[in-house]
């Protein structure tokens, strides 16, 4: 995952293949536009996931003299999915669902969060939960325990898992995969102060990673049949 804060003209059209984006908008405009004709705008709280799949060019841009601020994932595909139709989820903030408890207030962009269920599709489960919580209060995140997965915080600090690890705006926390326990575990925050927290997982594919600029395949040979097709407009 990348967080990024940039203006119009920072990217210039670009492919993607055997990958999903995710852009979640913290603060900003963003523009988005492909080759097929797709076309939409994102604000504060949106989110979009961009399955690439087979391939896609498309431009990413803030609007004249507006700075936007986002976070972008990058998922890898399955193999079997790999050439997938492309496509387009756009999650708009007043569509995403929430669920609440006392000083705690949790939007799943995917995935879900207790029995709250995302309609984002996905091709392997990943679970991406925005989690708020006032001071003083506790958030309780379930998960599969053979997920791989990381938080990372926006703002705040609090203390995290069974552990009890201290951290503030800017940290990165990584989660175990607890692969022999079956079942659902779950993540539990105490916030210090007001707490925003992203939380991400997902099954993992244990497949082979070839990566390349902005495709991501399973061998060499794939990443060269990628760039090939790219450059003869195949996508």
């Amino acid at each position: 995952m990348a967080e990024d804060v940039f203006q119009k003209n920072a990217f210039d059209f670009h492919p993607h293949r055997g990958m999903e984006t995710v852009t979640y908008i913290i603060d900003g405009v963003l523009e988005h536009s492909d080759n097929k004709g797709g076309t939409g705008i994102l604000k504060p709280g949106d989110a979009q996931w961009m399955t690439a799949g087979s391939g896609i060019i498309h431009l990413e841009a803030p609007p004249e003299n507006v700075t936007t601020h986002l976070l972008q994932l990058w998922v890898n595909l399955p193999k079997a999915n790999k050439m997938a139709a492309p496509r387009y989820q756009d999650i708009l903030s007043s569509n995403v669902p929430v669920r609440k408890e006392e000083g705690v207030h949790y939007r799943v962009i995917s995935g879900n969060s207790g029995n709250v269920v995302s309609a984002t599709k996905n091709y392997v489960p990943v679970t991406y939960v925005e989690i708020n919580i006032d001071p003083g209060h506790t958030a309780k995140q379930d998960l599969p325990s053979d997920y791989n997965g990381f938080m990372y915080i926006l703002e705040g600090s609090g203390t995290f898992g069974d552990n009890q690890v201290k951290a503030g705006k800017g940290d990165v926390l990584l989660l175990d995969n607890v692969k022999e326990k079956a079942g659902t575990s779950e993540t539990v925050i105490k916030a210090d102060e007001k707490l925003r927290v992203i939380f991400i997982a997902g099954k993992p594919l244990n497949e082979p990673v070839v990566a390349r600029g902005p495709f991501v395949m399973n061998t060499e040979e794939e990443i060269k049949q990628a760039y090939t097709d790219f450059r003869s407009g195949k996508f």
